[in-house]
């Protein structure tokens, strides 16, 4: 019996795991990335430059995935990643000039448009 249960908790693990929902398991705001991991979490950013955009995509295999960026409401930047596994970590970086301090954006879009995840962060640039 207790084999039994233990083949069909295996299945239904499986199973689980084979029809699980996509996920942005983690994204942050980086000022580089070492063995494709961001080295840092940065909420705010003084002369950081370029800055990065981390992702960790779970269950996106086999689509694309897009980072948006933007400041002040205007799209600056979109970058698109083909997922090539169920576990997949991108990353995009933007080269920032003196004149964009403040505010910017950057949306994880789906391959059909729709929003994943988003953040913000506030730049300072001298």
């Amino acid at each position: 019996m207790k084999k039994l249960l233990a083949i069909a908790l295996l299945f239904v693990a499986g199973f689980t795991l084979a029809e699980g929902e996509v996920e942005v398991a983690r994204h942050q705001f980086t000022s580089a990335i070492e063995q494709r991991e961001p080295v840092d979490e940065l909420t705010d950013a003084k002369n950081v430059n370029p800055l990065y955009f981390f992702t960790d995509l779970r269950n996106f295999e086999g689509t694309v995935v897009t980072h948006r960026w933007s400041y002040n409401g205007n799209v600056m930047a979109e970058v698109n990643f083909n997922v090539g596994g169920p576990r997949w970590r991108v990353y995009s970086s933007k080269k920032l000039q003196p004149e964009w301090d403040g505010v910017w954006k950057v949306e994880v879009l789906d391959e059909t448009g729709s929003f994943v995840s988003i953040d913000t962060i506030n730049i300072s640039i001298d």
